[in-house]
């Protein structure tokens, strides 16, 4: 019983520091913003990461022979866009609504995994979706129909990671993880490149968080860009760590932490607390996730 309970401590205890260090990246993403567009903070976020990636492939070679390459082509594309999606709505709503949005993956991910891949969702379950739903809602405050940009796009946010670690679930037997994960860093450096270099001649004005000009960072700009690629690597390890020491589900729940770290950090970079209306939505799309993660 003692090495069940120490077990599971060092699995939520990585997943917090997971957490806390995905809400720096949050803090930094939101810093970097303020000087140049959101597309080139993902690009910067992903190439240091995929530097990282490729270091340790080099050190500890892969060893699985692979397959599906248009779906590993498929969960870089989705991934990309998530991440475009989610570093927008950083830069330009609160911290911790940003992170909520996108913490509606794993309620996504039930529906996706229910729809391709045969996964049954029971009672419980369903109502677990429900829940989340209701809590996005009351996050968007929506007037009458209609819904802002930022919604729309944190929506897609959700959706879209929802779709690549879907696509994950099947990728994992045929790829080591770190090859998942450099499709999806190394289109993310490519990709947001090509749009800065498209948006230099042609920009289209309702798809500015893929296609903005390129801004050269100067001076402090450059620490805070490997501090935010530093961070996210550290993010990424400490979660395998987490998953690799507890059961999925508690580690899933224990990953909400990221919204408390975030609303923390929001503030101290001068974000308003959520009000209550978008409190309670932030709760209600925690529980119906950590309902969903238990599942």
């Amino acid at each position: 019983m003692k090495k069940i309970i120490n077990s599971i401590d060092r699995g939520v205890l990585y997943m917090l520091l997971a957490s806390l260090f995905f809400a720096i990246v949050g803090a930094f993403a939101k810093i970097l913003s303020r000087h140049m567009p959101s597309v080139e903070v993902v690009f910067f976020r992903n190439l240091i990461s995929f530097i990282f990636v490729v270091a340790t492939i080099y050190k500890y070679p892969i060893k699985q022979s692979g397959g599906k390459l248009w779906l590993l082509i498929f969960r870089g594309v989705m991934g990309l866009l998530g991440v475009l999606a989610f570093f927008y709505n950083i830069a330009h709503i609160s911290l911790a609504d940003a992170m909520t949005f996108s913490r509606t993956s794993p309620i996504w991910t039930a529906i996706f995994a229910y729809i391709f891949l045969d996964e049954k969702i029971n009672k419980k379950g369903w109502i677990a979706v429900f829940i989340g739903f209701l809590g996005v809602v009351l996050i968007m405050k929506p007037n009458g129909l209609t819904f802002s940009k930022t919604d729309i796009i944190g929506v897609a946010s959700g959706v879209l990671a929802a779709l690549a670690y879907t696509s994950v679930r099947e990728l994992r037997k045929y790829y080591d993880g770190r090859v998942i994960v450099m499709s999806f860093m190394g289109m993310g450096s490519l990709f947001p490149a090509i749009f800065m270099w498209i948006a230099q001649y042609y920009q289209i004005p309702n798809l500015d968080f893929i296609t903005a000009k390129f801004v050269l960072p100067n001076g402090i700009l450059w620490l805070c860009i490997v501090i935010l690629g530093g961070f996210a690597a550290l993010a990424q390890i400490f979660m395998t760590k987490a998953y690799g020491a507890t059961k999925a589900g508690i580690v899933g729940a224990s990953s909400y932490a990221v919204i408390l770290f975030s609303i923390f950090v929001g503030v101290m970079l001068g974000d308003s607390l959520p009000d209550i209306i978008g409190a309670f939505g932030i709760i209600l799309v925690v529980l119906g996730g950590i309902l969903v993660s238990r599942g």
